[in-house]
């Protein structure tokens, strides 16, 4: 037995299908209502699957489903209108999920992909790694909002005009009008500053211990842990690359064979995180064996280009040796001694 779930904050979407036999209309039911559906399903002693889209839910229905005995999936979102009739419902997509389902069940794994689902620990600790990132986030808006200000008034603000150092000097030659407006935005950007040191030392203190490359400081490093989850998701050196959309992009017929600019479907953070640690490594690990790329790339569009392709090589080579398929030194890389 499947069911398709388009699950929001206040209801379920639901479509149900019985064996090989084609969905039954989609019905609309509260969460509790939903979950108590599908748990007489599973007493009854139906072998029960169920699926629906990763979103802001997060994975809570999942957890609960599992508990119940449903053997859940959840989906990376997608375009469920596949005929292009321009026509979404919630109704319609309940469906779609179960129709996809079954053919999942039936063995067509490309039907849709599937998310890793973290375990609570593991979601914790991804969480704050992001709570930091959306604060620094948080406090370049509020920054570049003041510089705006005072831009607009001709006055040329220094680049850390914001900090206690800088600003009563300058503050000393802004009018008082325009004195009181950057001011607010100085003071968020100083609070949202504080948030993000006092997080800081937690988030390092997730890898305490963790032998880490020169170059990959312990907020690289957690960041790099929290947002894989763990390395033994992936089974060949292709998976981590294109987890990271470091993979070029790809327009191929015939016998004509054209790759682009990388695809970018993957998890973005993890793709900023691995191309800043690249260029680390460039200036802590000059003989690290990918760099010769870099040393051999003319001008700035070829350099940037490499780098990507060096951030690639990096992530799976942290996944061999994460893994233990290789050590450290036989992939060129160099520890920090603990």
């Amino acid at each position: 037995m499947k069911f398709g779930l388009d699950v929001h904050a206040a209801q379920i979407t639901v479509c149900r299908q019985l064996d090989g036999l084609l969905p039954q209309p989609p019905q609309k039911r509260s969460w509790e209502e939903c979950l108590a559906w599908i748990e007489a399903h599973v007493r009854a002693g139906a072998t029960v699957h169920s699926c629906y889209e990763a979103g802001p839910c997060g994975f809570g229905l999942h957890r609960r489903l599992e508990a119940l005995g449903v053997s859940n999936l959840m989906v990376a979102p997608q375009k469920l209108d596949a005929k292009n009739r321009r026509v979404k419902t919630d109704k319609r997509d309940a469906r779609e999920l179960c129709d996809r389902l079954d053919r999942y069940v039936r063995g067509n794994p490309t039907v849709f992909s599937t998310v890793r689902v973290p375990t609570p620990e593991q979601e914790q600790r991804r969480a704050l790694t992001r709570q930091r990132s959306t604060l620094v986030k948080e406090r370049q808006r509020c920054v570049v909002r003041g510089h705006g200000l005072m831009l607009a008034q001709g006055v040329q603000a220094p680049e850390g005009w914001w900090r206690p150092r800088d600003w009563p000097a300058l503050a000393a030659e802004l009018p008082a009008w325009l004195r009181t407006q950057v001011d607010c935005w100085r003071e968020q950007a100083l609070g949202y500053d504080a948030q993000v040191e006092a997080l800081t030392p937690a988030i390092e203190a997730q890898v305490a211990g963790l032998p880490l490359p020169y170059g990959l400081g312990a907020l690289t490093g957690a960041i790099i842990e929290a947002e894989i989850v763990t390395w033994s998701r992936f089974t060949n050196r292709r998976q981590p690359g294109s987890f990271c959309g470091l993979c070029p992009s790809e327009e191929s017929s015939g016998t004509k064979r054209r790759q682009g600019a990388v695809t970018k479907a993957g998890n973005p953070r993890l793709r900023h995180v691995l191309v800043e640690a690249a260029w680390r490594l460039a200036q802590w690990q000059p003989d690290y064996p990918p760099l010769r790329l870099l040393r051999g790339a003319q001008g700035k569009r070829a350099r940037k280009r490499m780098i990507v392709a060096v951030a690639r090589r990096l992530v799976v080579d942290l996944w061999r040796w994460r893994t233990g398929r290789c050590t450290a030194e036989q992939l060129g890389l160099k520890l920090k001694q603990h």
